[in-house]
């Protein structure tokens, strides 16, 4: 007998008139279902990946990215007088040591001049030398002290006056520390605030988001600080 003359042999594997497997999966209709339009089948899975996460809309109060709805809030700027007064104590942090330095450098040097009542020349005493070393130092303290201010207020946002007041100088955009090199750049521009007969450090007084010229070229903002 061969399988070809054999009434219940089927070339498609099965005998005939008998249904073929229950339960087994359907043969693929062309493969797996198209992907949907962003990449990832229909009704399931993660959604596909935007590329970045969605833009901060723009509109805080001084115009800038810190302070978006859903983030941080946007803090309070400081108004001129609590500035006013954290220049006033870091004025005196720096310069009470100087000062005391030159003046008595300065009363030594001027102490060891002496005129000479035969010639009518002046000489000095070996006190001069000394004199002039301790106001030297005053001006080394001045300028260390004044560079320890600027370091503070790059890395934590406030010198000694402004921790005292409640302030702090941060960015305009973020919100974050200014870092000491920039602290540095503020100060020398505010060379530019007391040109125009100091206009630029009056400049908050009216300006929407209360800032010095310097504060506008490297873009701070002074806020008071978290409570």
């Amino acid at each position: 007998m061969t399988y070809g003359n054999d009434p219940g042999y089927n070339p498609g594997g099965y005998p005939q008139n008998q249904p073929g497997p229950q339960g087994g999966y359907p043969p693929p209709q062309g493969g797996y279902p198209p992907p949907s339009q962003g990449g990832y089948p229909q009704g399931g899975g993660y959604p596909p990946p935007q590329g970045s996460y969605p833009a901060a809309p723009g509109g805080d109060q001084y115009g800038g990215a810190y302070g978006q709805p859903g983030g941080y809030p946007a803090p309070e700027l400081a108004h001129w007088g609590l500035r006013v007064g954290a220049y006033l104590i870091d004025a005196v942090i720096v310069g009470v040591p100087s000062s005391i330095l030159y003046a008595i450098g300065g009363s030594m040097t001027a102490n060891s001049l002496q005129v000479d009542p035969n010639t009518g020349e002046l000489t000095s005493s070996g006190g001069s030398g000394i004199g002039m070393v301790i106001y030297l130092l005053g001006f080394v303290v001045a300028i260390g002290l004044g560079l320890w201010l600027k370091y503070k207020e790059g890395t934590t946002g406030q010198t000694v006056g402004k921790k005292v007041v409640g302030i702090q100088t941060v960015k305009e955009q973020t919100g974050e520390y200014i870092g000491f090199g920039m602290a540095f750049v503020r100060y020398l521009c505010h060379i530019i605030d007391g040109l125009p007969c100091y206009i630029g450090f009056l400049w908050p007084l009216w300006d929407a988001k209360r800032q010095t010229f310097a504060d506008k070229i490297v873009g701070t903002v002074v806020v008071r600080a978290p409570r």
